[in-house]
């Protein structure tokens, strides 16, 4: 008979921490989602709550996920895992219409909740929530292109129908698809240019939120700037009403340790926006680099897309991408200018 085949022999290896076990055998903690390899040093859990399998991949389809401390083949459990997650993207990606979770999972034969869990770790969105990014991302590229119809463009993107795309629509695009094909064509963003300590000032609004806070030395350049974004939008100056909402954004860039009550209109490519939202994590007087960003959202060989992304962030302090900084801790460039980013970082930390 083999050793270590039993459940009883099994349980035994791992309460005497048996090393010669490994590779016989792993066993999964229920009440963490961890697995182990016997003769790991982690804290010992009770044996209701220890289940067996023959190896890593059988645990890992099960649901659960490696044990840091005793993962010996963590290279090759990470390959298995990124490849599993490509290829549920690539199904996502070409799919007439979204696949449920409980289809994608049949598809790639793991459990759903497997799949849920393991995807959103390795990509910082679950499943329906990267479909939907890719979907507005195809759109919006269709909708670029003037010889196709609106209607069209969203069926060929992968929605179901015009009701269901319109429902969506604001919170993917942040106006009704025709505006953005044309430049903003028949949106209407509230705008007012002011002053603060980092210099001029420029905050607009769409119907669904903030969607720019640019910075600059001088006022006219960030007019320009929002009127290249959307040039076909119908642009307002600010009223008495606005002025407020702009005092307040003024305010929280004085002090963004305060936060921002105000909802963001957010526009992106699926991966900008997994970016953004990470960076709104990093709490006010914290520093994280690309390479820790990147890391955050399952990519962690994507450093310099990362930096990308942060570039093209177009709501300055909000989504502060002015809190990443070089590995080294050295301050890096900075779309609004060095200097303001070294002033935001210097009133964080005197405030945190």
């Amino acid at each position: 008979m083999k050793p270590y085949t039993t459940p009883e022999q099994r349980w035994q290896a791992v309460q005497a921490r048996d090393s010669a076990a490994a590779g016989h055998f792993v066993y999964a903690v229920r009440t963490t989602g961890i697995y182990c390899r016997p003769g790991c040093k982690s804290r010992m859990a009770k044996r209701e709550n220890i289940a067996f399998y023959n190896d890593t991949a059988a645990a890992e389809t099960a649901g659960y996920r490696a044990c840091k401390r005793c993962a010996g083949d963590s290279g090759a459990s990470a390959t298995r895992r990124s490849e599993l997650v490509t290829r549920a993207c690539r199904l996502i990606e070409g799919a007439a219409s979204g696949p449920n979770l409980d289809q994608l999972s049949a598809q790639l034969a793991v459990s759903p909740f497997h799949l849920h869990r393991l995807f959103k770790a390795e990509t910082g969105l679950t499943p329906k929530a990267y479909a939907s990014a890719f979907r507005a991302r195809r759109l919006r590229e269709h909708l670029e292109q003037d010889q196709r119809s609106v209607t069209d463009a969203i069926y060929d993107a992968g929605y179901n129908s015009n009701s269901r795309f319109y429902e969506s629509a604001g919170q993917r695009l942040g106006m009704r698809p025709k505006a953005y094909r044309a430049g903003g064509a028949g949106a209407t963003i509230r705008f007012a240019l002011g002053q603060c300590s980092l210099g001029s000032i420029l905050v607009a609004q769409s119907e669904k939120g903030i969607c720019a806070i640019l910075l600059g030395d001088d006022p006219e350049p960030l007019l320009q700037a929002l009127q290249d974004q959307f040039p076909n939008a119908r642009l307002i100056g600010g009223d008495s009403h606005y002025e407020r909402v702009v005092a307040e954004v003024v305010g929280f860039v004085e002090a963004p340790a305060l936060g921002l009550a105000l909802p963001l209109d957010i526009q992106g490519t699926a991966f900008q926006e997994r970016v953004w939202q990470a960076l709104r994590e990093v709490p006010a007087g914290c520093r994280v680099s690309y390479t820790d960003i990147a890391e955050r959202i399952g990519a962690p060989r994507a450093v310099r897309a990362v930096a990308m992304a942060c570039a093209a962030n177009r709501i300055a302090v909000a989504i502060p991408c002015h809190r990443v900084v070089r590995r080294d801790g050295d301050i890096s460039g900075y779309r609004w200018g060095v200097e303001r980013k070294q002033q935001l970082l210097k009133r964080e930390t005197a405030l945190s």
